[in-house]
């Protein structure tokens, strides 16, 4: 299986910035403020986010065409929640939200079928432990 790479360049103290850039030329820029305020820039935790969406989509797919249901759609939002814990930050809360087009299938069945791909994802069991895990699931 392969290993992917992203490099990320960070200049100053805290109030500083950085860059990151991955292997296929995805990049972006961050700051103090794009990652605990609201200021303009990227940040760890959108990139998480992405991450957590794009494997979801992908793993409730598979799953749902495995089980006999292919999906015609799959569309899934992650909001990745950083707070303030003592002295430093922590990443605490993985919202994934999907709606699916799923023709014929039982909507508790689907429900049994997205858990199982939230437990199941390469991203969530990474973050099994360490991070809240919440799934809400709709057919659409």
């Amino acid at each position: 299986m392969p290993t992917r790479s992203a490099n990320a360049e960070w200049k100053g103290g805290v109030k500083g910035q950085g860059s990151f850039r991955g292997q296929t030329g995805l990049g972006g820029q961050y700051n103090f403020s794009s990652r605990f305020e609201n200021g303009a820039g990227s940040n760890p935790e959108e990139l998480l986010a992405a991450a957590e969406a794009a494997c979801f989509s992908m793993a409730l797919a598979f799953a749902l065409e495995k089980d006999g249901h292919p999906a015609t759609s799959v569309q899934t939002k992650a909001d990745c929640t950083i707070e303030k814990q003592g002295e430093g930050f922590k990443i605490t809360r993985m919202m994934i939200n999907v709606q699916a087009a799923v023709p014929g299938i039982d909507p508790a069945k689907f429900q049994s079928i997205a858990q199982a791909a939230k437990e199941g994802c390469p991203v969530s069991t990474a973050l099994k432990g360490n991070v809240q895990l919440d799934l809400d699931a709709k057919l659409v």
